[in-house]
């Protein structure tokens, strides 16, 4: 994401003011060129890694013909039977999408559809504010398009911290994008210079573009499961046991197509256990804190739990901000938006959840991670030095702000 970043030139506006841009007719040839070239070298190296570690691949499509075999055909070759003691389904999602809706992959497009477009549309209407709609929501209105999100819920990301949602929202705002709660799409019809969104509630919205951001349909459909004892629930999705095994033992299934949290990092981690249990390898399970990173712009990131989390659960915290404006390195990178939070157990010291939003979330998060993982207290952030000018810095200024509101309340004898 980091490159439509660059030629947005969204960064440099703090200094150079509102309308600076790297290049003024940005297309979407540009960010697909790039994105080719980043996948290309990305499959590159994964071919060399199967090709080293003797791994055989086979091209083609893959399905169930019986539990232990699979037909693979592709390359106009007659399908070939592969039989195997352990069979891992990795396959993955794709955007769900609904009937009522009629996607021309021009006009009216799904995730996978951006790739298809000829320029950057003047406006766009984003139907769904989960990861991906509010990913892309940031991204076209960082390149200037106006954006309106429709959401039939009250509320964006919900898993997330709810003061970090609010800073996003914020900033969105500030690019131009509309918000819509707790609406609903009635219908979206097509017209000669794009299409007109009618919602429930009687508002219309034209646009050049509709993106249909409806979750993700696991890709299950031409697996024919049936035939290996399996089956998959209305999302595509397959069940499995803390070991990744289907209900058919030798066969487990792995990565988005189990669902939640449907990360890229988690899935790998997945597939690596998955592979050690199948092989009769021993291996530790997997960490119990993972971090959760969204790529909007600015990024967003957390490990942990959140506030309305520990607040349900009765588990009394503190609260210690930073703020990106506060410290030398926000202000050169010129982000005055950014905040690091950290929630502190009241009884032990201990970090309960690290949330992060603004340039370089997706990174800082992993120093809070190791913290949390190793057993670390508020304390090691309050004597640690870190590198100045970092951004790193802020869980030093997040730390002191923390311990001195615990001192506050010890002070009162608390």
């Amino acid at each position: 994401m980091s490159d439509h970043h660059d030629l947005s030139g969204l960064n440099q506006r703090e200094l150079y003011g509102q309308s600076y841009r790297v290049k003024q007719d940005i297309t979407v040839a540009d960010l697909g060129i790039r994105t080719q070239h980043v996948i290309g070298r990305e499959v590159d190296v994964i071919r060399s890694q199967l090709a080293r570690n003797h791994v055989t691949v086979l091209p083609g499509m893959g399905r169930f013909l019986e539990p232990d075999a699979v037909g693979v055909s592709g390359g106009g070759e007659r399908e070939r039977k592969v039989t195997a003691d352990r069979i891992v389904i990795a396959t993955g999602t794709r955007p769900a999408r609904p009937d009522t809706v009629e996607f021309d992959d021009r006009t009216v497009i799904d995730s996978d559809g951006i790739i298809n477009m000829e320029r950057i549309p003047e406006t766009m209407v984003v139907v769904g504010a989960g990861v991906i709609g509010i990913e892309y929501a940031s991204m076209f209105a960082a390149l200037g398009t106006r954006v309106t999100v429709v959401e039939r819920r009250d509320r964006m990301l919900d898993f997330c911290d709810l003061e970090i949602i609010e800073a996003l929202k914020y900033h969105l705002r500030d690019l131009a994008v509309t918000f819509r709660f707790r609406e609903t799409v009635a219908s979206v019809e097509r017209t000669a210079h794009g299409a007109l969104t009618v919602l429930e509630s009687g508002k219309r919205i034209p646009a050049d573009t509709v993106m249909y951001s409806a979750g993700r349909q696991g890709v299950t459909d031409g697996l024919d499961l049936d035939a290996a004892g399996l089956t998959a629930d209305h999302r595509g999705r397959i069940k499995v046991d803390e070991n990744y095994r289907t209900e058919v033992p030798h066969v487990y299934a792995v990565g988005d197509v189990i669902g939640f949290p449907s990360l890229a990092a988690t899935s790998m981690e997945q597939g690596r256990l998955a592979a050690h249990h199948a092989c009769g390898e021993p291996v530790s399970e997997i960490h119990k804190v993972q971090p959760i990173g969204i790529y909007t712009i600015p990024e967003i990131s957390f490990v942990g739990r959140t506030e309305d989390e520990l607040t349900e659960a009765k588990v009394p915290f503190e609260v210690g901000v930073s703020r990106y404006r506060e410290l030398a390195r926000g202000q050169i990178i010129g982000d005055s938006y950014g905040m690091l939070k950290l929630l502190v157990s009241s009884e032990d010291r201990s970090l309960l959840g690290v949330h992060v939003f603004g340039t370089g979330a997706t990174e800082l998060v992993h120093i809070g991670q190791a913290v949390m993982d190793l057993g670390g207290t508020v304390d090691y952030l309050v004597d640690a030095v870190f590198n100045y000018p970092t951004l790193a810095e802020s869980y030093k200024v997040a730390a002191l702000d923390a311990t001195n509101k615990m001192r506050h309340i010890a002070r009162l004898g608390g």
